[in-house]
């Protein structure tokens, strides 16, 4: 059997081409722009242009040994789904209260931008960084205790995992009354929420390390703390990273849900629930992309630290 063939890369290239060019024509059809209602060949070039962005999309992601390509055919995906956003909404004139279009979010976040700066600085670099920073360090250092003296395991585990059935609508007030209706009690909330994640995972990854890998250390008459360092640590590091990815989603969901019960006149969470009320979901969906990107790029950042912390660990290494 012949094994396929790489696409080529003019080809592709050119394919990407003819598909946007296709795309800003059907752009400037009557109906794209909501002049008049969609007809029978409307739909057919919807249909057309559907299958052509799919097969250039499947073409990019076939390109051999192309620098970023992962992140070329994320873009081009994301550009075509604002595209087909951006028309579906207009052409069907769907309520901007249901469904905005992204030019008019884009417009918001553009109008807005002072705005929504402060709440990114109010939610995420001081309630979810500090709380985030502070819930792994903790959850990592009784997970170092506990490993060290397990008699604690007993008291202190189901103490933790108490944390995490605990829900986030009803800490929340409780945060508020206890650290005021500034970030501190958003940070609180955090802290709670991934804590206990941070523990089992390092608890899990601690005991990563192979039975013969223990036994040499202990032949050697290695300490405690020069086992831990030089062999069940490292064994732990995909464990802590997942555990770390995993609470970055977690902290920035707590901080914002935690503003809906109370805040300053500034956060992410607040601006929501504000402008949600007044109607003005162009600002409400603005302040949704800037949370949605922020957790995308701190798990990309986070994802790339592990590569390079566990580029040996089979997880990272074919990647």
């Amino acid at each position: 059997m012949k094994p396929v063939a790489a696409p080529s890369r003019g080809l592709t290239l050119a394919l990407v081409g003819v598909s946007l060019l296709a795309a800003l024509t059907l752009l400037l059809h009557p109906a794209s722009q909501g002049q008049s209602p969609p007809d029978g060949l409307w739909f057919l070039m919807m249909l057309a242009l559907g299958a052509l962005a799919v097969w250039s999309l499947r073409r990019v992601a076939d390109l051999p040994g192309v620098p970023g390509e992962a992140l070329l055919t994320a873009g081009l995906f994301g550009l075509w789904v604002l595209y087909f956003w951006q028309v579906l909404v207009v052409a069907f004139e769907v309520p901007r209260v249901l469904l905005p279009a992204p030019a008019l979010i884009g417009h918001a976040l553009l109008e807005h931008a002072p705005k929504l700066w402060d709440d990114f600085v109010q939610t995420v670099l001081l309630a979810v960084g500090v709380g985030w920073t502070l819930g792994c360090t903790c959850g990592f250092g009784v997970a170092l205790a506990i490993d060290r003296a397990p008699f604690l395991q007993r008291g202190l585990l189901p103490l933790a995992s108490l944390t995490s059935t605990v829900p986030l609508v009803a800490v929340a007030p409780i945060a508020v009354m206890w650290f005021g209706f500034e970030w501190p009690s958003k940070a609180a909330v955090v802290v709670l929420m991934t804590f206990f994640p941070m523990l089992v995972s390092t608890l899990a990854g601690l005991q990563a390390a192979g039975k013969l890998e223990r036994e040499l250390m202990h032949s050697y008459a290695a300490s405690y703390s020069r086992t831990l360092w030089a062999l069940r640590l490292p064994a732990a590091t995909p464990h802590l990273f997942g555990a770390l990815k995993v609470n970055a989603s977690l902290a920035l969901i707590g901080a914002i849900v935690a503003e809906f019960f109370g805040s300053p006149t500034v956060g992410l969470g607040f601006r929501i629930s504000t402008e949600a009320a007044r109607m003005n979901m162009a600002l409400v969906w603005a302040a949704i992309v800037v949370a949605a990107v922020t957790g995308s790029l701190a798990y990309a950042l986070l994802v790339r630290l592990e590569r390079r912390a566990a580029f040996w660990h089979p997880s990272v290494r074919g990647k």
